[in-house]
């Protein structure tokens, strides 16, 4: 019960940081922070495809409703919870996933961290700018935002991860 209220909250963060902050910063050359993806990220291991896709439409078109964005959010975050079971079971270590840890970089370490949600990052970023801009004449435009927002939206979810989700020490 304790995870179902912390994970509602977390969702209710997420969502209204992403909303009322980060859609509103105007940075420039195409680059908008997204920290959406994190959530579905930080969900627990053992959480099964459809529960994931659920919570990524549900996230993401509440987040549309609010932005004009017409489901380009939703879309984005279901790709990302489909992918997210075949990139883990890729990545997977040797003895398997601790059901005791979580998908953070203190959990698991930046390594693991960095390249398993990078890979998802990166795919679900490139199927929002794919079909918010939808013309393949505009590619260069397309790996433009993509670029910029990849490497702004890094630094937001890094601090994150630094300041927010290192309070797991391993005894």
């Amino acid at each position: 019960m304790k995870n179902i209220i912390s994970y509602s909250a977390l969702f209710g963060l997420f969502f209204c940081l992403q909303v009322f902050i980060f859609n509103r910063l105007e940075i420039g050359f195409g680059a908008q922070i997204f920290i959406l993806p994190l959530f579905l990220m930080i969900l627990p291991f053992e959480t099964n495809v459809f529960g994931l896709m659920t919570l990524g439409f549900l996230l993401g078109i509440s987040v549309d409703a609010f932005s004009n964005t017409y489901g380009l959010n939703a879309s984005s975050l279901v790709l990302f919870a489909y992918l997210r079971p075949i990139v883990f079971e890729s990545f997977r270590p040797r003895e398997g996933y601790d059901p005791l840890k979580i998908p953070t970089a203190s959990d698991m370490g930046w390594d693991w961290f960095l390249v398993v949600f990078g890979i998802l990052f990166v795919s679900s970023l490139l199927w929002y700018f794919v079909w918010e801009i939808f013309r393949f004449t505009e590619i260069l435009l397309v790996l433009r935002n993509l670029f910029m927002s990849v490497l702004v939206s890094a630094v937001a979810i890094g601090v994150s991860q630094f300041f927010f989700f290192n309070g797991r020490k391993k005894k």
